[in-house]
């Protein structure tokens, strides 16, 4: 499976992307989400974008429309049992199986008819909120920066720790041969991206958004 790109919920307007940019890393566009209620600071990399994403509007967020996406309470995670991050993967067939039972979301700022296979995990919100976007093969162009100062270019592996207060899942069981996404049982919710198999030696932890980057 491929990840075209991971959230991570801010509890503070995003600030935190700014430890982001002095580590030496460069910002691209930002969007809101009409319809969501959320905004988001974005860094683009070779294979893969990083997303900070925060509530603007608590109404949209809460509307009948979202709120059976559970992302209200995801970004609620300093209250609550629920992971910050969200893992977007590649719609491509390795990926059938795992959203046979997905909800669909299809969110306002979509042209209709588009939507997006979401997996809430509710029976486990210490995992990531999980989804596809809708189109497959080629990944659309872009022109966003991806060269940063750091030297850092494509994403290798992302870990996701999570408490061992639930049971072991399906949806953990179906990532058990991929060797680029891995779920660790710990006593904290955190995420590890390595980049460049580790090329450089060095690791940066960025402890308020439960980040660690290995290049």
């Amino acid at each position: 499976m491929e990840i075209d790109h991971i959230f991570i919920f801010s509890n503070n307007d995003g600030k935190e992307a700014n430890r982001l940019v002095e580590f030496g890393l460069t910002e691209s566009s930002s969007r809101i989400h009409p319809g969501q209620g959320t905004t988001n600071r974005k860094f683009y990399f070779e294979n893969f974008f990083l997303e900070i994403l925060w509530v603007i509007d608590k109404s949209e967020i809460q509307s009948e429309l979202t709120s059976k996406t559970k992302l209200w309470e995801r970004s609620q995670f300093m209250e609550n049992d629920y992971s910050p991050f969200g893992l977007c993967l590649v719609n491509s067939k390795s990926t059938d199986k795992l959203f046979e039972q997905s909800e669909i979301y299809q969110p306002s700022y979509f042209p209709e008819g588009m939507s997006i296979d979401i997996l809430t995990n509710e029976e486990n919100p210490n995992l990531p909120w999980t989804f596809r976007l809708p189109y497959r093969g080629k990944k659309k162009e872009h022109t966003e920066p991806i060269e940063h100062q750091n030297g850092i270019k494509s994403l290798t592996k992302a870990e996701f720790e999570i408490k061992d207060n639930y049971g072991k899942t399906e949806f953990e069981s179906s990532f058990e041969s991929v060797e680029n996404i891995e779920f660790n049982k710990g006593n904290r919710l955190s995420l590890t991206l390595e980049f460049d198999n580790y090329f450089q030696g060095k690791i940066k932890e960025f402890s308020k958004l439960n980040l660690i980057i290995k290049y």
